[in-house]
C-alpha cells in the first residue's frame, strides 16, 4: 500500500472518524448505562462475547487462510460507530441507546480489541510474524480512545462549536471512510477477484449473523423492539476504518485489512436489507419512532 496513505492518510482518516464520534458524546451517555442496564448488557454481551465466538467458528468452518481468518476476527472485535446511529434513526430504533452503546463500546474496545486480535494471531500461528505487544498495543489505545476523548473535551468546552461541527465532520467521516475502503481494496487490486471469492462469503455471513443476533438475543431477554433495533445495528455495523487502520497502520499487514475493506463495501446493502426486515417485525404498539 502506498506509504503516504499508510503513514499519513490512515491516521488522519481514523482521527477524523473517532473525533467526530467524540463530538457527539457527553458524560450523560455513559451514565445512562445505570438507567437501562438490561438493553446495554444484552447488546454488549452479544458484541463482545457471542460475536467473536461465532466468527471464530465461521472462519474455521470455511477454512480461511490464517491471515484472512485473523482479519475476520479483527473485524468482529471492532466496535460500532456513528453509522449505526444513522441506521437506527432511519429504522425507528432507540438512538439514545445507540449513543450509549457506542460510548461504552469505544472505551471497552481499547482492551477487548487487542485481546481478541492477540489471541487470534496466536491461534493462527501469526504472532511471530505479526506482533501486538508493547508499543503496538499502546498504538491501538491511542487510535481508538484519544480522538474520542478530544472530541468530548471540545464538546464540553464549546458545545455550540461542537454542534455546528457535527454535520460537517459526519460528512467528512463518510468521505474518509469511502477513501480508506477504496485505498485498501486498491492495494490488493491484482489479487482482488480471488480474495473476494475467498473472503466474500465469510464477510456476508458475519454481517447477516451480526445484525440478526443483535436483534434476536435482546428480544429473547424481553427487551423492547426499538431497543433491539438499536442493538442490531450497534452489533451488526462494525468500524471497518478502525480495523483497516490497525491492520495496515499498526501491524503493517495489508492482507489482514482485506476482510474489513470488503465488509465496508457490503455493509450498507446488508444494513439496509436488515432495516427493512426489522421494520416488518415491529409490533404495532412499538412502531412509532423513539426520540433520540
Amino acid at each position: 500500500m502506498d506509504s503516504v496513505f499508510v503513514a499519513v492518510g490512515l491516521p488522519v482518516a481514523l482521527a477524523v472518524v473517532m473525533l467526530g464520534l467524540g463530538l457527539s458524546l457527553t458524560p450523560a451517555d455513559f451514565r445512562r448505562v445505570a438507567q437501562r442496564p438490561l438493553p446495554v448488557a444484552a447488546a454488549l454481551g452479544t458484541q463482545l462475547v457471542v460475536l467473536p465466538a461465532i466468527c471464530f467458528g465461521l472462519v474455521l468452518a470455511l477454512g480461511l487462510d490464517p491471515v484472512l481468518a485473523a482479519g475476520m476476527m479483527l473485524l468482529a472485535a471492532s466496535p460500532g460507530g456513528t453509522t449505526a446511529n444513522l441506521f437506527s434513526h432511519l429504522f425507528r430504533g432507540d438512538v439514545a441507546l445507540n449513543i450509549t452503546l457506542t460510548a461504552v463500546n469505544s472505551v471497552l474496545a481499547v482492551v477487548t480489541l487487542p485481546v481478541v486480535l492477540g489471541l487470534s494471531l496466536a491461534f493462527f500461528g501469526l504472532d511471530g510474524a505479526v506482533g501486538l505487544q508493547g508499543g503496538k498495543a499502546l498504538q491501538v489505545f491511542a487510535v481508538v480512545l484519544v480522538p474520542v476523548v478530544l472530541g468530548m473535551l471540545v464538546r464540553r468546552a464549546a458545545p455550540g462549536f461542537a454542534d455546528r461541527a457535527d454535520r460537517p465532520v459526519r460528512i467528512l467521516s463518510a468521505l474518509v471512510l469511502a477513501g480508506v475502503i477504496i485505498g485498501a481494496l486498491l492495494s490488493e487490486r491484482e489479487a482482488l477477484p480471488g480474495v473476494i471469492a475467498e473472503v466474500g462469503l465469510a464477510v456476508v455471513l458475519l454481517g447477516v449473523i451480526s445484525l440478526a443476533l443483535g436483534y434476536l438475543l435482546p428480544r429473547l431477554l424481553r427487551v423492547g423492539h426499538p431497543q433491539a433495533v438499536a442493538s442490531s445495528f450497534e452489533v451488526g455495523i462494525h468500524n471497518s476504518t478502525l480495523a483497516i487502520a490497525v491492520a495496515v497502520g499498526v501491524l503493517g499487514v495489508e492482507r489482514l485489512a482485506v476482510p474489513a475493506a470488503v465488509y465496508g463495501v457490503l455493509m450498507f446493502p446488508l444494513a439496509l436489507a436488515a432495516g427493512f426486515a426489522l421494520r416488518r417485525l415491529a409490533p404495532d404498539r412499538e412502531a412509532s419512532p423513539v426520540p433520540a
